[in-house]
């Protein structure tokens, strides 16, 4: 159908130009209406530790790039890295979750989330116009 044009690969590069690369067929991705996404990675342990010292110093908001095949960098900002649980995975497999969010869900002019858990509130809100 589209031949050789995408790769089975996720990119993900931080500001410095470091990245990880991560095969899709381990992955499942979910997101919610508010743009944050979910990247479920089940992989034998020496792969998941790489994902943690990936991860190691990045901070929560941090701006990062993600490239799903080979489609082109798009911007997203780091949220977490989390354990996975559940299902029985074998005894040298980890399962990890990358959480990530679309900054289009933000609206800079008044630093309120448009959608979302939390309300983010001005000073003059605040305290009233200051």
């Amino acid at each position: 159908m589209f031949g050789d044009e995408f790769s089975d690969i996720i990119k993900i590069t931080k500001g410095n130009g470091q990245s990880i690369e991560l095969d899709q067929r381990r992955i499942k991705i979910r997101e919610n209406k508010n743009g944050l996404m979910g990247i479920s990675y089940v992989a034998p342990a020496f792969e998941s530790m790489d994902i943690e010292d990936f991860f190691e110093g990045v901070i929560t908001s941090e701006e990062v790039y993600m490239d799903i095949g080979g489609t082109g960098d798009y911007k997203v900002r780091f949220r977490g890295l989390v354990e996975g649980k559940g299902k029985n995975f074998p005894n040298n497999f980890n399962h990890k979750i990358i959480l990530l969010q679309e900054p289009t869900n933000l609206d800079p002019r008044v630093n309120i989330q448009e959608t979302g858990f939390s309300r983010f509130v001005t000073p003059e809100e605040r305290f009233g116009g200051l």
